[in-house]
């Protein structure tokens, strides 16, 4: 029997990655962010100073890059060419240029290959596009979460003030529209909600009240053991 994988999707703000966390916690899950591989890979494409038009180079760049998601008890880092940059992918500078890597096929079949691996070992829970419909369509369980976009402005406002960086709210409501018109419109892998995912709107809801929703759903009886990560 395959490991268990719970795949949560849905636009940016939705709380996808907040809950993924707690849940693959509370369940002894690998919780896999596979938006922070994208992230690290526009990271480096930043800093390397390469053009965003030359896919060819971006996919040269893509097969040299090593990315590692680290987990130890309930903290998550990303690690990329053997260096730690879990706070450098969340910037505003990367958060813009993110959808110029996750447009170029080649480079999301790289990160593919290597998002299967995790389940070789691991029951996980892994949230991000194509999880339910090119990484693993067999998930156990699949889940599109959603919100209002003055809500995940919001969101977002508060995480960069916990970072220590002032935002302008009106500013990050326009730029979510803009991502989410961008996620829905190309042509690979758009923002969709797959027929077999569960929709589940947070925007009125608290953290622990989403999470409640998607442990509901799950086949208890059935979840495998509890995988070392």
């Amino acid at each position: 029997m395959k490991n268990f994988v719970i795949a949560i999707d849905g636009p940016a703000g939705a709380g996808k990655s907040t809950v993924a966390k707690i849940i693959a916690s509370k369940l002894g899950f690998l919780y896999v962010d596979t938006g922070a591989m994208y992230r690290a890979l526009t990271l480096k494409a930043i800093k390397e100073h390469l053009p965003f038009a030359n896919e060819q180079k971006l996919i040269e760049m893509a097969r040299e890059t090593e990315i590692e998601l680290c987990q130890k008890d309930d903290k998550y880092g990303v690690i990329l060419d053997k260096k730690i940059v879990t706070d450098e992918i969340r910037t505003e500078e990367v958060s813009k240029a993110t959808h110029f890597i996750a447009s170029i096929l080649p480079i999301r079949e790289i990160l593919w290959k290597m998002q299967r691996g995790y389940r070789k070992k691991h029951n996980i829970v892994m949230e991000g596009r194509d999880i339910g419909s090119k990484v693993f369509p067999d998930a156990q369980l699949k889940v599109f979460l959603d919100a209002g976009v003055k809500e995940r402005a919001k969101r977002r406002y508060l995480q960069l003030k916990e970072m220590g960086v002032e935002g302008n709210i009106k500013e990050i409501e326009k730029e979510i529209e803009l991502r989410d018109r961008k996620d829905r419109q190309r042509s690979i892998s758009p923002l969709i909600k797959l027929p077999d995912a569960i929709y589940i709107d947070t925007t009125d809801l608290t953290i622990p009240q989403v999470v409640d929703k998607i442990l509901s759903l799950l086949p208890v009886e059935n979840l495998p053991a509890k995988t070392e990560k």
